[in-house]
């Protein structure tokens, strides 16, 4: 995992102090298949079952980077799959935060709980997971400090949006491109619109946002 990390660094992937020792105490070969374990430290994404895959190491710091996730947040995590991407943040939030992990697929929601349980992040109550369509978020934990998603759709939902504390940041993929916004502020005028600081970067590729009937909470 180490000269994976040196990789990142080398290219100017990962910079930030907390996000590195993210990736330094939690190892990705806790979070995939058993078959697939002597693979884990590749930078290249990897199936995880159900049509999905565990990210591309470096779009995972990518994303980080771009969320800057700080100790004590209270995280939205959309499609948190294996919970790789799950326990880096926990570990980064540390106790005091809280990450909302909603995995749609019951089974790896159940894969990833069982994942981040292995650093203590369940027993903690730094993580909880859910199953269920995401695209409302979750209005009974917001506001939300930041929301990252790892499946792409067509727009950002609405409602993650509203749910954003102003200050927060989202990052999510729309289409092939990750998006970044910046909430700069309230609702304002008749229309209650919201500001926000935007960038987008494309050339990447993600699974796309399914949307199933599921509402199964663990």
């Amino acid at each position: 995992m180490k000269y994976l990390i040196k990789e990142l660094m080398e290219e100017g992937i990962l910079k930030t102090p907390s996000i590195i020792d993210a990736f330094e105490k939690v190892d990705r070969k806790d979070f995939v298949p058993e078959e697939l374990k002597d693979r884990a430290y590749l930078n290249t994404p990897l199936p995880i079952g159900y049509g999905q895959t565990i990210s591309q190491p470096l779009t995972v710091a990518f994303m980080l980077e771009l969320l800057q996730p700080e100790k004590g947040n209270k995280i939205l995590e959309v499609g948190s799959g294996s919970g790789w991407q799950t326990a880096l943040l926990a570990h980064i939030v540390s106790v005091g935060g809280k990450i909302i992990a909603v995995e749609l697929i019951p089974e790896l929601m159940a894969f990833g709980r069982k994942n981040a349980a292995k650093y203590g992040f369940i027993k903690n109550k730094t993580v909880e997971f859910h199953s269920f369509n995401a695209t409302k978020g979750m209005q009974e934990e917001a506001p939300f400090d930041r929301i990252i998603s790892a499946a792409s759709g067509h727009d950002l939902p609405i409602a993650w949006k509203e749910q954003l504390k102003v200050g927060g940041r989202i990052v999510a993929p729309v289409k092939d491109a990750i998006n970044l916004l910046v909430k700069k502020g309230p609702p304002v005028g008749e229309a209650g619109e919201m500001e926000f600081e935007e960038s987008i970067y494309p050339g990447f590729a993600f699974v796309p946002l399914i949307s199933l009937n599921e509402n199964i909470q663990l």
